[in-house]
């Protein structure tokens, strides 16, 4: 991208959403901040949208059955609700809802009989396979915009702050 069009892109985007609260004059890391959570959140408003009209179905739903795919032989549901960062209550719904489809099963823990273990059924990962290819490609196409340097600068960038964050948390953590 040009110097030019990049100016204009920057001064453009200055004017969106939580951007906007931000001035020229506010510390550089506010301003990315909110940048990060603008752009986060338009891109999360757009999958949900294209999961919506395509499949019917919720974001929230989407990474359920995401990270079920992950575990092949299934998850504690207290494990997929710690996965999904929402409480049990959320991951008893939307497993009663999801059973109710024949897209997930819950069996008995054979070495807790408190706890269930929820996992894909065949048509569940047959149906998530589907979507997960277009999410893919509507993530690709979001992104597009973007070279692949300036992608691999930002997955940098934000995998240090990562490590940051969570080198911080524990340090917190320990005390």
């Amino acid at each position: 991208m040009k110097d030019d069009e990049s100016h204009a892109v920057l001064n453009f985007a200055q004017g969106l959403g939580h951007e906007a609260r931000a001035g020229s004059g506010d510390h550089a890391a506010l301003r990315l901040w909110l940048r990060m959570l603008a752009s986060t959140t338009q891109i999360e408003s757009d999958i949900r949208r294209r999961l919506r009209e395509r499949f019917g179905i919720s974001l929230a739903r989407f990474d359920y059955m995401a990270q079920l795919y992950r575990f092949r032989l299934g998850l504690k549901m207290r494990v997929l609700s710690r996965y999904l960062m929402v409480t049990g209550s959320n991951v008893t719904g939307l497993t009663d809802e999801l059973e109710r489809e024949g897209l997930v099963a819950r069996a008995a823990n054979p070495d807790d009989r408190r706890a269930w273990i929820v996992s894909l059924t065949p048509k569940g990962r047959r149906v998530f396979e589907a979507m997960a290819k277009e999410h893919e490609q509507w993530v690709l196409e979001l992104l597009s915009g973007l070279d692949a340097r300036a992608v691999q600068r930002l997955h940098t960038g934000l995998g240090a702050l990562r490590v940051q964050l969570t080198r911080r948390q524990q340090a917190e953590a320990a005390d």
